[in-house]
């Protein structure tokens, strides 16, 4: 079985950088991905996909994503329920990342390639500043 995904788009706020009661970052953040057609008013439209990222990539995220900046996302997509406040059962789809990549440039500079995976080594020479 397969449970994959690749999207580019642009992020619609600054990442969200929090951590678990143990200590483990975790960043959210929505991605917005062009479809590839216009509409019947000859517009583009987009989806707005909810991205969850963790550990030393979720820091990452935060520190040198924010509103705007291109993005791409690889990671498997994942459905989970909670009971909402009001005892409803609440459904969420989100894209869990594995691997997200800088795609903007950095202030006055050069485009960024910042991969930042989680079983990626990197050094300073890596960051995107």
């Amino acid at each position: 079985m397969l449970n994959r995904i690749i999207l580019i788009g642009r992020l619609t706020k600054d990442p969200e950088l929090r951590y678990t009661t143990t200590g483990k970052a975790v960043a959210s953040f929505t991605l917005a991905v062009d479809r590839p057609f216009k509409n019947q008013q000859g517009e583009r439209e987009a989806d707005f996909i909810p991205v969850v990222v963790w550990g030393v990539q979720a820091e990452s995220c935060a520190n040198y994503l924010n509103k705007g900046k291109l993005a791409a996302v690889d990671g498997r997509i994942q459905v989970r329920t909670y009971d909402g406040q009001d005892g409803q059962k609440r459904w969420v789809t989100e894209v869990v990342a594995e691997n997200v990549r800088f795609l903007s440039p950095k202030e006055g500079g050069a485009a960024v390639g910042g991969n930042f995976g989680n079983d990626t080594n990197f050094s300073d020479d890596d960051l995107p500043f």
